[in-house]
């Protein structure tokens, strides 16, 4: 125990766990890249969120008439190859790449999960089984075998996003593993053990949450990815479907238009590339922060 000056009680551990918050903020907002990319994210964030009221147009109106017409006052990005505003189509499309990384993410860390704590943590023929698994899927190139679990449940943004979810398993079922098994023969392992818990309540009290560092920087650092994913497959005509105004398949759109898309339309393509390179370094770079900021050896 130690006394505060002003009579309150502060435990030893309230102490530690207040040190270890103010370190990651402090490491956390000392890498530069990592906060402009946390207010990048932000920004298309709140974009997504706030599109009904920020898009100056309605993303699905069209105006064959002004097919291609070069950014202006009223058409700040131009438009498009069916004369649809590309400014409120970039914000609307914030919400669909955006969701669909995120709900990729979410469904292969939750089965890499899993999956890595129930190899790592019982290992024998369990973790060889499951592993061997992993390592087929691991075998085939992440996209590529997107593309043919997509072309086997057929074309749509939600087949997109499980067929990624599956794609990324591996990875994050292969950093929790490794987590769990430097975790599992550690001294408060086994005491838990020694007082008689269970294994299901060894895993939720002990392990996963000693877990949840690495496993949230590979999370983000898969998101980036997955964004990326995402609007490759739209791009492919396998995801987000027509007029989805959606990043790739905004790119795809233009460029069934043919060669003139390089002669007029530029704008086109422009603007929905710059958003998800932005999207896509903005993650990575908040992913890079978090490593640094969670790990106290990579800190200088």
């Amino acid at each position: 125990m130690a006394e505060a000056s002003a009579g309150v009680t502060i435990t030893t551990g309230e102490v530690r766990a207040r040190s270890r918050r103010e370190d990651f903020r402090r490491a956390f907002l000392g890498n530069r890249l990592a906060v402009f990319g946390a207010v990048v994210l932000a920004g298309f964030i709140l974009m997504a969120i706030f599109a009904p009221l920020l898009a100056p147009y309605d993303p699905l109106e069209q105006d064959i008439t002004n097919k291609f017409a070069p950014p202006s006052a009223s058409h700040l990005f131009g438009q498009d190859e069916i004369g649809r505003d590309v400014l409120s189509r970039v914000i609307y499309g914030a919400r669909i790449s955006l969701t669909a990384g995120l709900v990729a993410v979410a469904i292969s860390t939750v089965i890499g999960t899993l999956v890595g704590v129930v190899a790592g943590f019982f290992g024998g023929w369990v973790d060889a089984v499951l592993m061997r698994i992993m390592d087929v899927i691991l075998a085939f190139p992440s996209i590529l075998l997107a593309i043919v679990i997509v072309t086997i449940l057929g074309p749509s943004l939600t087949n997109a996003m499980l067929a990624l979810g599956i794609v990324f398993v591996p990875q994050l079922a292969r950093v929790v593993r490794s987590v769990v098994i430097s975790i599992r023969e550690r001294d408060y392992i086994e005491a838990e053990r020694a007082i008689g818990a269970g294994n299901i309540q060894i895993i939720f009290s002990g392990v996963l949450p000693n877990s949840l560092a690495p496993l949230i920087v590979q999370s983000t650092l898969t998101l980036a990815t997955a964004i990326l994913d995402v609007a490759a497959l739209s791009f492919l005509g396998l995801g987000a479907q027509p007029p989805s105004p959606e990043w790739g398949a905004m790119l795809t759109d233009a460029f069934k238009s043919g060669y003139s898309v390089f002669i007029n339309g530029q704008h086109a393509i422009l603007f929905p590339g710059i958003a998800i390179a932005l999207s896509v370094l903005a993650v990575n770079f908040i992913g890079d922060g978090l490593r640094d900021a969670l790990d106290p050896r990579r800190r200088r």
